[in-house]
């Protein structure tokens, strides 16, 4: 044990910076209330864009369902199902902004056989 104590954390902390350079991480976070992905990430600006998330589900969701009881004759039924599912998919998208993002190791790549992202879970299922 000839490092002192000190040192380590110094080497850590040198490293650490190397390695957010060398992924390009350091460079986005370029002041306070800055996200990872180097969007403001205010109190204000969160809820804003979780309102305007669940909002426009809604309103989609429910455009559809009225436009299909309009053309198949059955009224309520249709917005109501889709009620529920605009209201589900604006959950999902809330939850998919405030899910933590998995970083893959660099010679993953995040890309399948084809092409296209992993899928679900970031898992390539290799379909």
């Amino acid at each position: 044990m000839s490092e002192e104590p000190g040192s380590h954390e110094a080497s850590f902390e040198e490293r650490l910076a190397a390695a957010r350079d060398k992924q390009g991480l350091e460079a986005a976070r370029s002041g306070p209330g800055k996200s990872p992905d180097g969007l403001d990430a205010s109190a204000l600006a969160i809820g804003v864009r979780v309102g305007v998330e669940m909002v426009s589900a809604l309103v989609v969701a429910v455009a559809i369902g009225w436009g299909l009881d309009w053309l198949l004759g059955t009224r309520p039924i249709l917005t109501a199902v889709f009620v529920l599912l605009g209201g589900a998919a604006g959950v999902l998208n809330v939850w998919r902004m405030f899910a933590p993002k998995r970083v893959l190791p660099s010679g993953k790549g995040g890309r399948g056989k084809d092409g296209r992202g992993a899928g679900v879970g970031g898992r390539d299922r290799g379909l």
